[in-house]
């Protein structure tokens, strides 16, 4: 009997690409600055938001997610932002499987944005 570490795989591996895109602070802040940016989501909590924010971005606590998210439109680029990116790109698969369509998660989160656009920005 051959063991499951020696037996051939039935299907080749597949590197699919996430529903999503992934954006850099770079680019999103490329974007901003010509005015043709996607809507920018924080979806931190409260005393999060409080340290540091990126100008112009709406607030939707995560937290609060299941009070929220019927209300967005599926077909509207929306860009989500965390602390590092972990929350925002779970929430942009969630939506994704929602059929949501136009969704992008800041790579990296704020910190990344307080790193590569915003030194001066209060950092936690």
């Amino acid at each position: 009997m051959p063991t499951p570490a020696s037996t051939p795989p039935t299907e080749p591996l597949s590197l699919s690409m996430p529903p999503f895109r992934e954006i850099s602070p770079t680019e999103l802040a490329a974007s901003m600055a010509a005015g043709t940016a996607p809507r920018v989501i924080d979806i931190r909590e409260p005393h999060e938001r409080a340290i540091c924010r990126i100008a112009g971005s709406d607030f939707l606590p995560l937290s609060e997610v299941r009070a929220w998210w019927p209300d967005l439109d599926p077909g509207e680029p929306i860009v989500f932002q965390c602390h590092h990116g972990r929350r925002s790109q779970s929430l942009c698969y969630a939506l994704a499987a929602q059929g949501f369509t136009a969704l992008a998660n800041l790579t990296g989160g704020i910190e990344a944005w307080r790193v590569e656009v915003e030194p001066g920005m209060a950092g936690y």
